[in-house]
């Protein structure tokens, strides 16, 4: 069984069918009977909630509120504003009517045809309509301002090809909306709260991330500017890992959201709005995890520490639950999440590998010889290398480790990442480095007809035009490398999830 657990497809062979047989097997999700849809399970709802709630401290600690808005939306409301339709309409579930009745042979249940709702509401894609649309009540006078609000929730895309966590139907998300008085409030805000995500991604999730802004093309449908952080896979493809949108007045006109400044005059107001989803669960995984199974990092790990007894009889296992039970309780009391499993309808071996499938950082193990010697046998997720240690001041060491580990997985990303981003001057280089993956420098015109082109011949997208210099020269001015126009700076090219 052991052997079982461990069976997955390796990455060297079908990337894609690792990713998908590492989701089921470590036990994070599966198909549902809806098309699109999956289900989360516990081992894999206990790591969003993780993420959820360092992520709702991080917002609160910006000054931020939870608040809690309709699923359901008018069809009115998305016309107001042409942009975000036009963005949205071919993703939109529709509902049309509120009753059904059995059926005339009585073997089932049909829509009543007399139950047609007089407007069709949209399950939410997105929910910038109706919280502008409630917004309208909320502000009159610059007094009201801001408004921070955010809200966790589900949304629905309909989505046509779909990958468990990185693409469904429905996924998990927060969605933060914000009012502000003045267009310099919303942009430092839209930028605050991608830092936000950028400080998530690299000091809880250990993946490092690229900020910067997207192209006009990529941009959020409604918004005139959207930020991102972009990570790189194992694979060298991009994941959009998160966005935060400047959305100017847009939005406030739609809906006619105006209040009386400070000089006693009618402004409208300018809006924000961010969002990560459950997307991140499969950066998490394809970023760190290995042939092996997870790798998780221990910030982010639902189990931080498993013990494993190993016993010859029942009078050992005794003795040693004893001798472990206090570590248990230091190692909690430490804060650190701990999982003693003494289950007698599983081998060693079956745990051993189960655990390591999952992602535990450390496992720590006890047999007769270390009862003896009062020791332990550490292993560590990340290398998987294993040395005994004395048990007593285990409890310091394992929080030192697990500190380790989490930078040492960083680490192993950051490189990997930096090995795969290179610098092209010419389109001839440029559709020859794109076959092997990673992030590519180049010079872009600024065009969308050039973007379009890119795009069309190379299955490439501009992931962002970054804040940061990445290599030496790449803010500096050039030629685009399609059409040879002056460009202001260099904007990272990737193929993407």
């Amino acid at each position: 069984m052991a052997k079982e657990l461990k069976d997955l497809t390796k990455r060297s062979e079908n990337y894609s069918q690792w990713y998908n047989d590492l989701v089921v097997k470590a036990d994070l999700a599966e198909q549902s009977a809806v098309r699109g849809c999956m289900v989360i399970k516990p081992y894999g709802y206990a790591i969003w909630e993780k993420m959820q709630r360092q992520l709702d401290d991080m917002f609160k600690e910006t000054g931020h509120v939870n608040a809690y808005f309709p699923l359901l939306i008018p069809k009115s409301f998305l016309s107001r504003e042409a942009e975000h339709v036009e963005g949205f309409a071919k993703e939109c579930a529709v509902v049309t009517h509120h009753r059904l009745k059995s059926s005339p042979d009585g073997k089932g249940v049909v829509v009543d045809p007399e139950a047609k709702l007089e407007e069709e509401l949209i399950i939410r894609p997105t929910s910038e309509t109706i919280i502008w649309n409630t917004y309208k009540n909320w502000i009159n006078s610059y007094r009201d301002l801001p408004i921070l609000c955010n809200q966790w929730a589900n949304v629905m895309r309909w989505e046509m090809r779909t990958r468990l966590f990185l693409r469904t139907a429905e996924f998990l998300w927060q969605e933060g909306h914000t009012a502000h008085a003045t267009r310099e409030e919303a942009e430092e805000e839209a930028k605050k709260m991608l830092h936000v995500y950028g400080e998530f991604a690299e000091k809880y999730m250990a993946v490092p991330v690229v900020k910067g802004v997207k192209s006009a093309n990529e941009r959020f449908a409604g918004a005139l500017d959207t930020y991102t952080i972009e990570a790189m896979m194992q694979d060298g493809k991009a994941l959009q890992s998160g966005t935060s949108h400047f959305l100017g007045q847009n939005f406030a006109k739609a809906f006619d959201v105006q209040f009386v400044n400070k000089e006693n005059k009618l402004e409208y107001v300018w809006a924000t709005s961010w969002g990560v989803s459950t997307r991140l669960m499969g950066a998490l995984i394809m970023t760190h995890s290995d042939d092996n199974g997870l790798v998780l990092p221990p910030h982010l790990a639902p189990i931080q520490v498993v013990i494993v007894p190993i016993y010859k009889n029942d009078e050992q296992l005794k003795q040693i639950d004893a001798k472990v039970e206090g570590i248990v309780a230091r190692l909690k009391a430490l804060g650190i999440s701990v999982k003693y499993d003494n289950a007698d309808n599983k081998r060693p071996g079956f745990k051993f590998a189960d655990y390591e499938l999952k992602g535990v950082p450390v496992r720590l193990v006890m047999g007769g010889r270390d009862l003896e010697n009062n020791t332990m046998e550490v292993m560590r997720r990340d290398t998987l290398e294993k040395e005994t240690v004395t048990c007593d001041g285990i409890e310091a060491y394992v929080k030192d480790l697990l500190e380790e580990i989490q930078a040492n997985i960083y680490k192993k990303a950051l490189d990997y990442r930096n090995s795969r981003i290179i610098s092209v001057d010419t389109y001839e280089e440029f559709k020859e480095k794109i076959e092997e993956g990673g992030f590519i420098l180049a010079h872009w015109d600024g065009t969308s007809e050039t973007e379009e082109k890119i795009k069309e011949e190379t299955k490439a997208t501009i992931r962002c035009i970054p804040f940061d210099s990445f290599i030496p020269g790449d803010k500096e001015p050039g030629k685009c490398m399609v059409t040879g126009k002056p460009s202001p700076c260099r904007v990272i090219f990737a193929r993407s999830y």
